[in-house]
């Protein structure tokens, strides 16, 4: 029998309300993961094919339009929206900047709310 796996520090940050995110933007991108990180503050990723190439402006306002699909007081507090093609995740030394910011997001520093 083998353990469960380990579950991610921003994983047990997952609350109904971002779950309810993630269902919505999994209809459109291929991985979507979204967390509480304070209580004024939900943090998204996504991961889609589709963004290779693109600039950062054009992704996120890919996902935007989908966003304003959720409810006003759920859209205020997403703010950290970051968008990722597949490649740049595994391309570290061709991107330190998303390298970093999805560091974070899957190692959230303390808050201090």
């Amino acid at each position: 029998m083998t353990a469960p796996a380990a579950i991610r520090n921003w994983e047990s940050k997952r609350t109904s309300e971002t779950k309810e995110v993630e269902k919505l933007l999994r209809k459109k991108f291929q991985r979507v993961d979204c967390y509480r990180y304070n209580s004024a503050s939900i943090r998204v990723r996504v991961i889609d094919e589709s963004f290779e190439g693109l600039p950062r402006e054009k992704r996120d306002s890919l996902v935007e339009k989908q966003l304003q699909l959720l409810p006003s007081e759920t859209q205020r507090d997403i703010v950290t929206l970051l968008t990722f093609a597949p490649s740049e995740l595994i391309k570290t030394s061709k991107s330190l900047r998303e390298f970093m910011l999805n560091t974070e997001f899957e190692d959230p520093s303390p808050s201090l709310l």
